[in-house]
């Protein structure tokens, strides 16, 4: 299997952070570039937005993933940050390291945390999936594709198309053997059987008539 990079929404009260962005909604969060979300000899290193650096700070001590904090560089309209995370904090960051993983980007929007992560397969994808169920993070798929190759065709899906698409695709639904069986597949959509067999054909009809029929210049 190829590599892949993944596009993916986190959301949990004890996601490190999450806290302080509930207080401080102003706030954008985002790790220093070539830093990453794993610790260095002067913490995990942030770049952050705010409205209110006082209000923002007061978010921080009140914060239970948070143990300590140091504000280590102002650029008045931004500034970057030292965190020390507590015991209490939930942390993906070592669950995409644990698998070989990459992040290339990490960024808030309001309490929801978006990942885009690059991945040497897609087991290494269900195994963060795996891992987001077990620490009570809410895990959405929004976007996957092969690493050297980005999809062009899903903007020709809908929302729930794509949801159905990829979710069989990380289950393993379109393997050889399956992973995944259909009703498994719509299990986890929440919808019947039969929904969820026709959204992935429409789905799949869609990607067709977008790429194959595209190119060769039929309609």
């Amino acid at each position: 299997m190829s590599d892949l990079t993944a596009t993916i929404g986190l959301e949990s009260p004890d996601l490190a952070l999450t806290e302080t962005v509930t207080y401080d909604e102003s706030a954008s969060v985002q790790p220093v570039t070539g830093a990453g979300t794993v610790p260095n000899a002067e913490g995990y290193l942030f770049t952050i937005r705010t409205a209110d650096f006082d209000r923002f700070e007061t978010a921080l001590a009140r914060d239970h993933t948070i143990d300590g904090f140091e504000r280590v560089v102002d650029l008045g309209v931004e500034a970057v940050y030292s965190f020390e995370y507590s015991a209490d904090a939930t942390l993906f960051s070592p669950a995409v390291a644990a698998v070989n993983g990459v992040s290339l980007d990490w960024a808030n929007d309001g309490t929801e945390w978006t990942v885009r992560v690059w991945l040497p397969d897609r087991p290494a994808l269900a195994a963060l999936r795996e891992y987001a169920a077990d620490h009570d993070i809410r895990f959405a798929l929004q976007r996957v594709s092969d690493y050297a190759t980005p999809g062009k065709a899903e903007n020709s899906l809908t929302d729930e198309q794509r949801e159905a698409v990829l979710l069989a695709l990380e289950m393993g639904y379109f393997e050889e053997p399956r992973e995944a069986s259909l009703s498994e597949v719509a299990a986890e959509l929440g919808i019947s059987q039969p929904a969820a067999g026709g959204r992935l054909r429409r789905g799949l009809k869609r990607l067709v008539l977008s790429t194959l029929a595209s190119e060769t210049g039929d309609g």
